[in-house]
């Protein structure tokens, strides 16, 4: 089957989303529903699906102006090199023209390099508080 890439959230099962990202090392400690959250208030949103099943993920936060940011870029492993992070954020890019779009990556230096995107000099952050602690990560019960 061809995998297709498409913004659409419709018929995502999160919770295996969330179990695919962790046997891929790739789960940062969201709880399903908090995962859904953040694409789901994501301006966009790019989905790799083979058939039902979502293979691939990635989002783009925008102030719609001047300035984007990537994150959660993944494809599952049984899927990678075939271009499928490439088409899902060549497909996030072009929903920004003109804008100015930022990521971080600890080991696809070279998959964003194939794309245009260029080495910054510094990059800071802070986590408030404590990571993922917050009412948009806890239970609802």
């Amino acid at each position: 089957m061809r995998v297709r890439v498409d913004s659409s959230l419709e018929g995502i099962d999160w919770v295996r989303a969330k179990v695919d990202l962790a046997a891929d090392d790739f789960d940062n400690g969201r709880t399903a529903e908090a995962l859904s959250r953040s694409f789901q208030q994501s301006q966009h949103v790019a989905f790799a699906r083979d058939g039902d099943r979502v293979v691939g993920m990635a989002r783009l936060l925008s102030d719609g102006v001047c300035n984007a940011y990537m994150v959660d870029v993944w494809t599952a492993s049984a899927y990678r090199r075939r271009g499928i992070a490439s088409a899902m954020i060549r497909h996030l890019l072009d929903e920004v023209p003109g804008q100015h779009v930022g990521l971080q990556t600890e080991s696809a230096q070279d998959l964003y390099a194939s794309l245009g995107f260029k080495p910054q000099p510094e990059f800071w952050s802070i986590v408030v508080g404590c990571w993922l602690d917050n009412a948009a990560n806890r239970d609802a019960t």
